[in-house]
């Protein structure tokens, strides 16, 4: 992992939700995803989401990003009600969103290059990133010349370059195999650590919400609502080991009979 020193975020964001409902789906079939939910996330806290397929869970993420409208209730980033998305709450989804015909370096400087930001300043904020996420020396490649692990990589670069407060991820490592998985839950702890962001990352793998996170908020089968609340009082910095530790043992115990009377 490159040392390199990387402007950071803004201070990291507080997260209020309260009282959400969300529906989606045409007027004359509108479905129930969310009902009633509320949370309070603390600025620099790592969250991950837990639930049954298709609970709500991306819904929910969605809906704190701008993406997907509320229909009951609020969502509030540092008090300022959430209603449209911002560059300071980023956004990880499961397959990257990169284009194919832009070089890996102009695909992390885009955001800057909405700006209005040169190109030499654009590129050497980007080159810092590709740094801090392990790919110097890759920036004049293509993404169809990384594998899914390293595009995925970019892709972080990519919403990290607008230095959000807020960084939002929706399975973003669900395509990679085992081991490439537990690289990238190390190296995003690692970004984490230095960039101090608040993340909420959602996720149906209990170890993986295990391994990375501060707190895991349990969702119910949809519409959705909190079931659990737990924290992980787990070390940091953690390793292989802490899947052996009798905490994460319990807390997993705990995680899948929840699981089981919910779904």
């Amino acid at each position: 992992m490159s040392s390199v020193a990387v402007e950071t975020a803004h201070a990291p964001a507080r997260i209020d939700v309260r009282a959400l409902s969300v529906e989606v789906g045409p007027p004359h079939a509108r479905i129930a995803t969310l009902d009633g939910i509320d949370v309070d996330i603390a600025p620099g806290q790592f969250v991950c989401v837990l639930g049954p397929s298709g609970c709500g869970k991306s819904t929910l993420l969605g809906a704190i990003a701008g993406h997907i409208a509320v229909t009951r209730g609020r969502i509030a980033v540092d008090d300022e009600t959430v209603d449209r998305p911002h560059p300071g709450r980023g956004l990880v989804f499961q397959l990257h969103t990169l284009f194919p015909w832009k070089r890996v370096i102009d695909n992390v400087a885009f955001g800057l290059k909405m700006k209005g930001i040169g190109a030499h300043e654009r590129r050497r904020q980007a080159g810092e990133l590709l740094e801090l996420v392990g790919l110097g020396g890759f920036d004049t490649h293509y993404p169809a010349q990384l594998s899914g692990g390293m595009q995925q990589r970019v892709e972080i670069a990519r919403v990290l370059i607008n230095r959000p407060r807020v960084l939002l991820m929706d399975e973003p490592f669900g395509a990679l195999d085992a081991q490439t998985r537990r690289m990238m839950h190390r190296l995003l702890l690692d970004i984490w650590a230095k960039l101090r962001m608040t993340v909420v990352f959602v996720t149906h793998d209990i170890e993986e919400a295990l391994f990375l996170s501060d707190r895991i908020l349990l969702l119910s089968k949809r519409p959705a609502r909190v079931v659990a609340d737990i924290a992980v009082p787990l070390p940091r910095p953690r390793s292989d080991d802490t899947t052996l530790d009798p905490t994460f043992i319990d807390i997993k115990r705990r995680c899948l009979s929840l699981l089981r009377d919910t779904a």
